[in-house]
């Protein structure tokens, strides 16, 4: 059987546009299948028949309390969890949601053009990318910086667009381990033409593949060992 993706995209908060693109692309992703629902009682069920859950743009507080529990124990016991772009401004009451993804958001500046650089090019999420990649997003701010914590993947360029208030170092996507289960976090995705650029779905790909342990970021980029 293929391994099954849990999409979740409800909001308490703002509600991204891009939603239905996000969960369009995802049904692309070859060798998944792929349930999408925004009803919480969905997160309060047994989730070991997923290979990783994913919170596309969701917003607020999302979870019920026997949600959060199913959630933590999923991930600490091996699960993948992705979170896109909105991830990070959700369960801002559950502490426990800060660490999972690594940092929570603070702020963005006006969606706009800038420069994404890869740092880590030894990940199916950024294999395919150029060294300094040029996207168009909300380049978000976080609360705090996760490196030390996660292993970095992709930082933003500040001097390449108006209102960035991180500095030098201001990381945009990661990877870590969370108990034995494996995250991934990617800032961008804000508009729905992100989910049909070819490159921002490779690297949308290889984070969801990657956090799922299987080879492979579907139909658009390189494998990778699901070990590593």
């Amino acid at each position: 059987m293929a391994p099954r993706l849990l999409v979740y995209t409800r909001t308490t908060g703002y509600r991204h546009d891009s939603i239905p693109a996000g969960v369009a692309a995802l049904r692309t992703l070859d060798g998944f299948e792929t349930d999408a629902t925004e009803d919480p009682a969905a997160l309060e069920q047994p989730l070991d028949a997923y290979a990783a859950v994913v919170f596309l743009s969701t917003s607020g507080e999302v979870l019920t309390p026997a949600g959060r529990e199913r959630l933590a124990a999923y991930v600490e016991s091996g699960g993948g969890f992705v979170g896109v772009h909105a991830a990070a401004c959700t369960e801002e009451d559950w502490p426990y949601y800060g660490g999972l993804l690594g940092a929570r958001f603070a702020r963005h500046p006006r969606h706009q053009p800038g420069r994404a650089v890869v740092e880590d090019h030894d990940h199916p999420a950024t294999r395919h990318l150029p060294a300094v990649w040029h996207f168009t997003d909300e380049w978000y701010d976080f609360s705090g910086n996760p490196r030390g914590a996660v292993r970095v993947l992709v930082t933003a360029d500040e001097s390449s667009y108006e209102g960035g208030g991180m500095g030098d170092d201001h990381p945009l996507s990661w990877c870590h381990h969370h108990g034995t289960g494996r995250v991934f976090y990617t800032a961008f995705g804000h508009a729905p033409e992100a989910y049909e650029d070819p490159a921002f779905r490779t690297h949308l790909f290889g984070g969801v593949a990657w956090a799922a342990g299987v080879p492979g970021p579907g139909p658009h980029g390189p494998s990778d060992d699901p070990a590593r």
